[in-house]
C-alpha cells in the first residue's frame, strides 16, 4: 500500500493541498474539508487516467499549524492544546490566527503532543 503525504496550507483565501511524493495530485477549497473531499477527487482521477496505480492507498496529512488549528478548533480549545503542550493559551491563539509562526521546536512540541494524546486515546476501552 502507498502512503501518500499531502500537505495542507492556508493562503489568504482558501486552502491548497498537494501531494509530495506524487506528482499531479493537488487540490484546493475553502475550507480544510473541502480541500481533503478534494485531494480524494483528484486521486480518484488520476487512477482513471491511469497517472496512478489503482492499489489501496493511505494518506498522511501535514498540516500548517494555522490550518490544524483552525481545522480542529471545535475538538482542542485553546486550553486544551495547552494541556496538551505546554504552550499558553495566547501564543496558541496567535498561531491560529496567523499573527504569529511558530518555531521549529514550538511546531515539534505540537506535533509530540498530540501524538502522546493519541496514543493515550488508542489505549482507551470503553
Amino acid at each position: 500500500m502507498e502512503n501518500i503525504k499531502i500537505i495542507i496550507e492556508r493562503s489568504d483565501d482558501f486552502f491548497w493541498a498537494y501531494a509530495e511524493n506524487v506528482k499531479g495530485i493537488t487540490a484546493g477549497g475553502d475550507t480544510v474539508k473541502d480541500v481533503k473531499k478534494s485531494i480524494l477527487e483528484s486521486i480518484a482521477i488520476n487512477k482513471e487516467l491511469g497517472n496512478f496505480p489503482k492499489e489501496e492507498c493511505e494518506l498522511t496529512y501535514r498540516y500548517d499549524i494555522q490550518s490544524f488549528l483552525n481545522y480542529y478548533k471545535g475538538i482542542l480549545s485553546n486550553p486544551a492544546m495547552e494541556k496538551i503542550t505546554g504552550i499558553n493559551q495566547k501564543q496558541i491563539h496567535h498561531y491560529a490566527t496567523g499573527l504569529k509562526k511558530p518555531r521549529a521546536a514550538q511546531r515539534k512540541k505540537i506535533e509530540e503532543g498530540l501524538h502522546r494524546l493519541g496514543k493515550e486515546l488508542l489505549s482507551i476501552e470503553l
